[in-house]
């Protein structure tokens, strides 16, 4: 079921000003708080040697498109792969400023984050317009048939955009790539640690595929 929040996000989303495309882009895509930005951030370390985003607990810090260009990686084969990264603002289904408030936040921040990352969402679905290939980033403790799962799925399959899942937090003991496996059987599925490098190299190896 199509909630009222995503029918004004697509109703908002008329023409993409991003459709030129001049080299890969590999999107970060998924659900606020699933590891975009710590994933993104242990690949410019190891790869560029600097951090890419700010990494919070708090739903919603990314609320912009940041992007990290020339992002050049190698396997043991010898091969490269260059490509620009995009760390989007996280997809969710509803965002209400009640969810701020609860943070400890005033009234008047928690509606201007509301609002800001009301239009990160719709920013980041655009952005699937320009995407050469999307890394979905999953929080692996969690459901995975979740609403706002399916609304990016359903997003990328009607794209038809390369797709690598990224089930994340593979460290924690309630984490189950298995069960991500079984919710996209259609799609190769990788489980790691952002935070800690946990099966990053099959990751990288992963993304060489993907960028076919």
């Amino acid at each position: 079921m199509v909630t009222q929040f995503w029918k004004n996000i697509l109703k908002k989303i008329s023409s993409n000003p991003f459709s030129k495309k001049s080299h890969i882009k590999l999107g970060l895509y998924g659900p606020p708080n699933g590891g975009k930005s710590t994933l993104a951030n242990r690949i410019c370390l190891d790869w560029l040697g600097e951090e890419m985003s700010t990494v919070s607990h708090i739903a919603h810090e990314t609320r912009e498109i940041n992007i990290k260009e020339q992002v050049s990686i190698k396997n043991k084969k010898g091969r490269e792969l260059t490509f620009s990264l995009v760390d989007t603002p996280g997809i969710a289904t509803r965002i209400d400023y009640e969810e701020f408030l609860k943070k400890g936040m005033k009234k008047t921040e928690a509606k201007k984050r509301a609002k800001e990352a009301t239009k990160g969402v719709i920013d980041a679905i655009k952005w699937l317009d320009n995407m050469d290939s999307v890394v979905v980033v999953l929080d692996a403790t969690k459901d995975p048939y979740s609403q706002v799962n399916i609304t990016i799925i359903g997003n990328l399959q009607a794209r038809n955009i390369p797709v690598l899942i990224a089930a994340n937090k593979v460290d924690l003991k309630k984490s189950s790539v298995e069960a991500m496996k079984a919710a996209f059987p259609q799609y190769e599925i990788v489980g790691i640690s952002a935070k800690y490098g946990k099966n990053i190299e099959d990751f990288y190896e992963q993304l060489f595929k993907l960028a076919k």
